[in-house]
């Protein structure tokens, strides 16, 4: 499933400080023009501490990272960022697939997740991988998806 010479860890408090990097320059692009971008960096190390964030790690550098929120009956897709000199190649859907597969771990059936109306791309690929819009709230676009397929095609393929 990894892309080549890529791998997901847990990430570890003494990576913060270049998770926070990966997430500043995944979102340098959409800053000029999203004026109501959240601080999508701010906590990372608090969120390392939680035990929430995986990392893909490609080449030895940081690549990306996921950051999973269990909530009441869902798991939350909080952020996802991939470094730029790694985009385009695969990784998102790749640390997608594994957000899928962990919230399955954990035993949820759904994830959820939020993003901006002006990333429309994220919301393409989101939609091509089997989410599906069911909230819009002025510039938040919420997704959802319902993991039980997920489930049954590891089971398939476990057999």
């Amino acid at each position: 499933m990894a892309t080549p010479n890529s791998r997901i860890r847990k990430a570890v408090l003494a990576d913060a400080d270049a998770v926070v990097e990966c997430i500043d320059a995944a979102y340098a692009r959409y800053a000029d023009h999203i004026s109501d971008l959240p601080p999508v960096s701010e906590g990372c190390a608090d969120e390392i501490k939680q035990d929430k964030v995986w990392l893909a790690i490609k080449d030895g550098d940081i690549a990306g990272a996921l950051f999973l929120v269990p909530q009441d009956g869902f798991m939350k897709l909080a952020n996802l960022a991939v470094h730029p000199k790694h985009g385009g190649k695969g990784l998102g859907t790749e640390l997608i697939a594994f957000s899928e597969r962990e919230a399955i771990r954990q035993n949820y059936s759904e994830m959820r997740l939020n993003t901006h109306r002006l990333m429309p791309e994220n919301v393409a690929l989101y939609q091509k991988l089997g989410w599906v819009e069911y909230a819009r709230n002025a510039n938040t676009i919420s997704l959802k998806k319902d993991l039980r397929d997920n489930q049954n095609q590891f089971v398939k393929h476990t057999t």
